[in-house]
């Protein structure tokens, strides 16, 4: 997420806590690109994203008066953990499986475990961008998505990861395992479609 600059976001924090005239359409303005990139990743779809997104802002208009930037840390770095939440708790209310992470139907989206080799990756990075990568992300299933985004993106160790998804500590390992397998597979296959060009 681009910062804002500290004096911004203190001004931002006061004028909110104050309900200033205009305020709301600065903290969307500001905010709400990089937060809506956060929402797609965990969504898969722009129209969740933007509902998680939407909840998201209320929870965080709702709850500003608790924002202490000592104690708290940067108010960018706040809004995202409610956005992160907010989306895990859509997630898990809207799943069609209540158990999605706990139940594994899907076949393995891969046979082999090998690594992308080095000039592979040197052709990946040429081909793929990051919008492509976000795709592929939120092309996943739901569980691998979820336990992807957390791993990956909110650093979350798989015992946090498992706490706060309620699964095991080998059910969130083997989800983000077959996230990573079913990302390499779709990677390497563009590869080889660029090598047919």
């Amino acid at each position: 997420m681009k910062r804002m600059g500290m004096d911004h976001d203190e001004q931002l924090v006061r004028d909110l806590k104050r309900r200033k005239k205009g305020v709301l359409e600065a903290l969307y303005n500001t905010y709400a690109p990089p937060l809506l990139s956060i929402c797609l990743r965990y969504c898969g779809n722009r129209e969740d994203a933007e509902d998680v997104l939407h909840d998201g802002f209320m929870k965080v208009i709702q709850h500003i008066h608790t924002f202490k930037a000592q104690s708290t840390g940067s108010f960018e770095g706040w809004m995202k953990r409610i956005i992160v939440n907010t989306a895990l708790n859509y997630i898990r209310d809207h799943s069609k499986e209540k158990r999605f992470l706990d139940v594994d139907t899907m076949q393995e989206m891969i046979t082999s475990e090998e690594e992308i080799e080095d000039h592979v990756r040197d052709k990946v990075l040429e081909l793929v961008g990051k919008e492509h990568i976000i795709e592929m992300i939120c092309d996943l299933p739901p569980g691998y998505r979820t336990i992807f985004n957390m791993f990956v993106f909110e650093e979350y160790s798989h015992n946090e990861i498992a706490k706060l998804l309620d699964c095991s500590v080998n059910t969130s390992k083997s989800q983000l395992s077959k996230a990573r397998g079913a990302l390499r597979q779709r990677i390497l296959e563009l590869v080889e479609k660029q090598k047919a060009i």
